[in-house]
């Protein structure tokens, strides 16, 4: 059969990379994908927008498209799936209503809080005033998070009032994120380090994928604004056996049976960012109902099972019967953005040096296009390079040294991805 990969980003080109390696297929068409997925082998771009469900399902149903993956969060939230299963298509994602605990973040923070699933004190406000006086009676820090989609950009950890205060009137004033920060959670600021868990839900069972830790921030040793995400590696050792225990039993299947509880049975990936503090105790920061991206690019590259007959068993009921592993080695990402990015950045610049990827290295597209013979950045988030090796520090060096090379007009990377882990590993 073939498989249909919606998405152009560093994640659909992961997930494309792994499931054209199911035994089961025979092409992965991706749409709209990017210059990554237009030569990577097994692979073929189809030129249909993410948000285009017409064109899509019509092509699923004319191309013997099997499975449908689904990758951003924009046709999640539009209701993809539900488009899919009226045509009687097998489409892997969640349904609309499943997608709302990443669609609104207040839906997210009160199913939380219904449910008893352990996650930072909050208010939800659509007035600055009432907004402004709660900051100022709660100090700083404090966390602003627009309640809608906003392209991971959307959320300030506020260190003073004043900036608080500032990310407060912005986002409800509507001038950055439009509709998506009409309403706003204020939230309270929860120290500790911070984890990605997805699992693949079938809507009964959850199985987990290895563990793996994201960088937000732009800059180096974790400063300046929030981002997509500029790096992962996976797995994250601050996520142990004991803490990895907790979090299926008290975030990961309270999250699944509540939805059921709720009538929303949630089929389809489930990401849930996470804070852990001192005492080892995890609490929920926010909920994807996706892959994550960056994280996507380091475990793929770990998964050793077929991701396609995963998508499967998990549409069927049957990820009980299912077990998933990953090789014992780490796998680091490092994301190579445009200048300037998450606010202002250029594109059309042609990158040089990309080449063939080395030993224990595998070059991922995010936002790039084809001009012919060359390949230009097309968004912020232009590649992630993994580097594969016995512990995370061989695997950060191999990454660093496979993007030795690379470059572009005003091209920007952080240099300390997986700091936390390899300093772990040199005490």
């Amino acid at each position: 059969m073939n498989v249909l990969v919606v998405g152009g980003g560093g994640r659909e080109h992961a997930l494309a990379w792994k499931a054209s390696q199911s035994t089961h297929v025979e092409t992965v068409f991706v749409a709209p994908g990017n210059a990554g997925t237009a030569v990577e082998s097994g692979c073929q771009n189809v030129n249909i927008a993410v948000d285009d469900f017409g064109a899509l399902t019509n092509f699923a149903a004319s191309n013997e498209v099997g499975l449908t993956i689904v990758g951003p969060e924009g046709p999640l939230v539009a209701g993809i799936r539900d488009f899919f299963d009226a045509r009687e298509l097998r489409c892997f994602a969640p349904s609309r209503g499943a997608a709302q605990l990443e669609g609104s973040k207040a839906f997210s923070k009160e199913f939380l809080s219904r449910h008893q699933i352990p996650t930072a004190r909050y208010e939800t406000f659509t007035s600055f005033a009432d907004a402004e006086r709660y900051i100022q009676a709660e100090g700083a820090p404090i966390v602003i998070k627009a309640d809608g989609l906003a392209a991971g950009k959307g959320v300030v950890v506020a260190t003073t009032v004043a900036e608080a205060v500032g990310a407060a009137r912005v986002m409800l004033s509507g001038e950055r994120f439009g509709d998506a920060g009409r309403e706003i959670v204020v939230e309270e600021f929860l120290k500790g380090e911070e984890a990605s868990f997805i699992v693949v839900s079938d809507g009964d069972v959850a199985l987990p994928f290895a563990s793996s830790q994201d960088h937000k921030a732009r800059d180096s040793g974790d400063t300046g604004p929030n981002t997509g995400g500029m790096g992962a590696y996976s797995p994250a050792p601050v996520v142990s056996d004991d803490i990895h225990q907790q979090i299926m039993e008290t975030i990961i299947n309270p999250t699944v049976r509540g939805m059921d509880a709720d009538g929303i049975r949630y089929q389809g990936f489930l990401y849930a960012g996470l804070m852990i503090d001192s005492t080892g105790v995890a609490r929920v920061i926010e909920f994807n109902c996706r892959f994550g991206d960056p994280e996507a690019q380091p475990v793929m590259m770990r998964l050793e099972s077929d991701l396609v007959e995963l998508c499967q068993r998990a549409l069927d009921a049957e990820l009980s019967t299912a077990e998933l592993s990953f090789t014992e080695e780490v796998a680091l990402g490092v994301v190579l953005a445009s200048g300037g990015y998450p606010d202002d950045y250029k594109t059309g610049h042609e990158i040089h040096g990309m080449g063939q990827d080395i030993d224990g290295t595998k070059l991922f597209h995010a936002g790039t296009r084809e001009d012919g013979a060359r390949v230009l950045t097309a968004g912020g988030r232009v590649l992630c390079v993994v580097g594969m090796g016995a512990s995370v520090g061989e695997a950060q060096a191999r990454a660093y040294r496979r993007i030795e090379g690379i470059g572009w007009k005003d091209m920007y990377y952080r240099r300390d991805i997986g700091h936390r882990a390899v300093r772990r590993e040199t005490l």
